[in-house]
């Protein structure tokens, strides 16, 4: 399908626009139908939960890396690439007639979380820089819309079609979008050459591995066997070989060197933290609307109706993230970071004691909303503040890693939080989600002290916009997205 012509930046944007809606769905589409899969799949709740596990373990490795190869070997064919997985692991998670097919489909699409930095690096290669602001204004629009849209369709699908149905409407849509990206978007006018750090891609995908399946396995293996030690103690040996390998290399998925830095390692450890939070309420608290209420807990909801009970706070972090920028003119980022983190607290404080109606805990996800949408937007003015401007795409970028690698572990530690102790039925007990809860109000409180260590930025805060942000880097971009 060769180009006689090139595209106008309308239509490179609509082509591109659709690209990350694809994968911006993929993030929320399947968590409020775990229960719905566990069933059908006839497996564990431990083991159902790595549906979301697996795409943010590749998500956490995939970003980087394959940014990096589209500056090296071109945007518009790495961008092939990864919505090239997003469709074939669609329509292998679509067919999948045990879990682990499923969860290997997954990983595939996890591969396409690529899709954001790159749509990002080619707006900014492509259009002119007058029009960058708003094109990536309206791309982060696309994906905040599509993150909280995907909370609430997946109920419709699976009420009218079938949960399966959730992987071959993305497989179709990318595949459709591939063509598209083939025939419309230009290839890169510019290269980077450099080498992949594959070293440090492997090692962080070993030690996040060997570390989370314990974490989500030990309850049954028990926690003092061969298994469950062994895996814990190889995951130490990678992670400290992956430490290592990215303090001597020239070319890091995640700087090292810059996380010295206090306000670097104190907004990522907050980054850290939010992640797992975000997560891990996507992915549990839907399961605790659908429990039924013979369990003694649960409101015994639909799939639909949990993604109602949801939608405050998709909507609070929508929200919140649109004006939080313009508030840096009379509240500090720091304040706001800081204000996000106490929110997150509260709301996770609330849900250990009050979750017995369904505006308790709907109120506390609204809660919950407004306090991630504060502190992702902040984190965008923090990190490019607290470094030098030579490595704001470098830190943003390991920032967003870091998110992304806290919703992985989140995940895997509240799974087995909650899957430790079983009803007869195969219900978890209510004791489980509470101290998930729990868990959660601590590692907020930690957040809430990792924000006041946050130092002050030196210098004027500017409104940082994504196009900001992008200017640097295409990594960075990921980060600015969050912010909405």
């Amino acid at each position: 399908m060769p180009r006689t012509t090139k595209a106008s930046p309308r239509v490179i944007f609509a082509v591109l626009a659709a690209a990350t809606a694809s994968i911006s769905l993929l993030q929320s589409l399947v968590t409020p139908v775990l229960p719905t899969i566990q069933s059908d799949l006839h497996t564990s709740a431990s083991t159902v939960t790595w549906v979301i596990t697996a795409w943010l373990l590749t998500a956490s490795v995939a970003t980087p890396l394959l940014g990096r190869v589209g500056d090296m070997a071109g945007k518009e064919r790495t961008l092939l690439v990864a919505l090239g997985a997003i469709a074939i692991g669609s329509a292998l998670a679509a067919a999948a007639p045990t879990i682990w097919v499923l969860i290997a489909g997954r990983v595939l699409q996890g591969v396409g979380a690529a899709v954001f930095p790159l749509t990002f690096a080619v707006i900014r290669d492509e259009f002119p820089p007058e029009r960058v602001p708003a094109a990536v204004g309206a791309i982060a629009a696309v994906i905040a819309t599509g993150g909280g849209a995907g909370v609430v369709l997946a109920g419709p699908v699976v009420n009218l079609l079938s949960w399966r149905w959730l992987f071959w409407i993305p497989a179709i849509a990318a595949t459709v979008i591939w063509f598209l990206v083939l025939r419309f978007v230009p290839e890169s006018p510019v290269r980077t050459p450099g080498k992949l750090n594959v070293r440090a891609a492997l090692l962080l995908s070993g030690w996040l591995v060997a570390l989370l399946v314990p974490v989500t396995k030990g309850h049954a293996w028990g926690w003092t066997s061969l298994s469950t030690v062994g895996l814990l103690a190889l995951a130490v040996v990678l992670f400290v070989g992956w430490v290592r390998v990215e303090l001597y290399s020239s070319n890091p998925l995640i700087d090292m060197r810059m996380m010295r830095l206090p306000a670097v390692w104190t907004t990522n450890l907050v980054a850290l933290l939010f992640g797992a939070a975000m997560f891990t309420t996507y992915a549990f608290l839907p399961i605790f609307m659908q429990t039924p209420t013979a369990a003694g807990y649960g409101f015994g909801s639909s799939v639909s109706g949990a993604g109602l009970l949801l939608l405050p706070m998709l909507v609070g972090m929508a929200a919140v993230g649109f004006v939080s920028g313009s508030l840096t003119a009379v509240i500090s980022s720091k304040a706001q970071l800081v204000t996000g983190a106490t929110l997150l607290m509260l709301s996770c404080g609330w849900l250990v004691f009050l979750h017995d109606t369904r505006w308790e805990v709907s109120l506390a996800a609204g809660v919950s909303g407004v306090g991630m949408g504060l502190a992702f937007s902040s984190m965008v003015n923090l990190v490019v503040n607290g470094v030098p401007p030579e490595q704001t795409g470098v830190a943003s970028g390991m920032n967003t890693n870091l998110r992304t690698i806290g919703g992985s572990i989140g995940t895997a530690v509240v799974s087995s939080l909650i899957s430790a102790q079983l009803l007869p039925s195969g219900v978890p007990v209510e004791a489980g989600f509470t101290h998930a809860f729990m868990l959660m109000a601590v590692l907020a409180a930690v957040a809430v002290g990792a924000a006041v260590l946050v130092p002050a930025p030196a210098r004027r805060e500017p409104k940082v916009s994504p196009s900001a942000v992008l200017a640097e880097s295409p990594e960075q971009a990921v980060e600015a997205v969050a912010a909405t």
